[in-house]
């Protein structure tokens, strides 16, 4: 008896079901995030999450996946997913590997979330105090090695006028430095934010370098087709959540500390920090707009390390039609 009453109802719904598919209605998923809840540049997706800026932008984003980088993590993120934020010579080397992506907005415009820093005591006054000293940087071919090579450049040296140290990560780096088994350690945000009251500040990101975009958002082709709607939606919530931390810091931060297993007290001060930070006049967290010249600067960086390889030509890798009209056209400037 009780199959005969739930068979027709159970169709009935697989039915009802299918139909709701096919007329497109807002589902919960996930998006990839390069190293989210431990790197400053996820940190306007946490944002969009807890203030329901996704669902109101009508992408019914209930999750964030984090991946670590490099070309095979992001064919590996972007796995059942329509929408993923990477370094763009990462996305270079998994599309060179055969995967189907393109870049659909610019999140991360400069490096601002790095900061070189030394002992209070430290004889090293400035960058041009570098030459014969140790250098730390996490792993060959990684981005802070190739920007300690140009902050040497900077100074007038040469990558052999002084010695790069691998430690493995940014804390160990800072183990190192309290051993003496390296005299500057780089430190992003919010490693930077937490440990600022131990350590000086040789120089940060924005005043040694120029605009390199770290990080820009991705979808496969796959989705370019049939997910567009979610892709727009994605890219606006996201920057609406850049202008509310910009406007709002510290609820912003508050915000933040929840998936970054930080302090209410060291997000704020990171949130603060690259929220008013600006290098040659450009934000470290951009709106989507493409800012063309920052992203070839981050491939050469990339290739000066082995950790790209071949003619890369960027604009190939580009869609703009997801950003919104206002900031669809391509910045060529700094």
């Amino acid at each position: 008896m009780m199959d005969r009453i739930n068979r027709p109802f159970a169709c009935m719904l697989a039915a009802l079901l299918g139909v709701l598919a096919t007329l497109g209605i807002a589902r919960a998923e996930n998006i990839a995030v390069g190293n989210y809840g431990s790197s400053a540049n996820g940190m306007p997706f946490a944002v969009a999450l807890y203030k329901g800026f996704f669902k109101e932008e009508g992408a019914d984003v209930t999750g964030i996946v984090a991946s670590q980088g490099g070309g095979t993590s992001v064919r590996n993120a972007m796995a059942g997913v329509a929408y993923g934020e990477a370094n763009p010579g990462a996305i270079a080397v998994a599309i060179q590997q055969g995967a189907d992506i393109k870049i659909v907005s610019d999140n991360v415009l400069t490096i601002a979330e790095f900061a070189w820093m030394v002992k209070k005591d430290s004889p090293i006054k400035t960058i041009k105090d570098l030459k014969g000293k140790k250098i730390g940087y996490t792993n060959p071919r990684s981005t802070s090695q190739a920007l300690a090579i140009l902050l040497l450049k900077k100074a007038g040296y040469k990558p052999e006028d002084a010695t790069l140290v691998k430690t493995g990560g940014f804390g160990p780096m800072l183990a190192a430095l309290d051993l003496d088994q390296i005299d500057v350690a780089a430190v992003t945000e919010p490693l930077w934010s937490k440990v600022k009251d131990k350590y000086r500040v040789l120089i940060t990101g924005a005043e040694a370098l120029p605009p390199l975009d770290n990080v820009v958002g991705m979808a496969t082709g796959e989705a370019i087709k049939t997910r567009g709607d979610f892709i727009r939606a994605v890219i606006r919530a996201r920057r609406r959540a850049v202008q509310f931390m910009i406007d709002h810091p510290d609820e912003a931060g508050d915000l933040v500390a929840k998936d970054f297993n930080i302090t209410p007290e060291v997000a704020r001060s990171a949130v603060r920090n690259l929220t008013k930070s600006y290098t040659q006049g450009i934000p470290y967290w951009g709106n989507g707009q493409i800012h063309l010249l920052g992203m070839k600067r981050i491939i050469e960086v990339q290739k000066s390390v082995g950790a790209l390889e071949g003619d890369i030509d960027i604009t190939k890798m580009i869609d703009t039609e997801f950003l919104p009209e206002d900031i669809r056209t391509p910045v060529q400037g700094k």
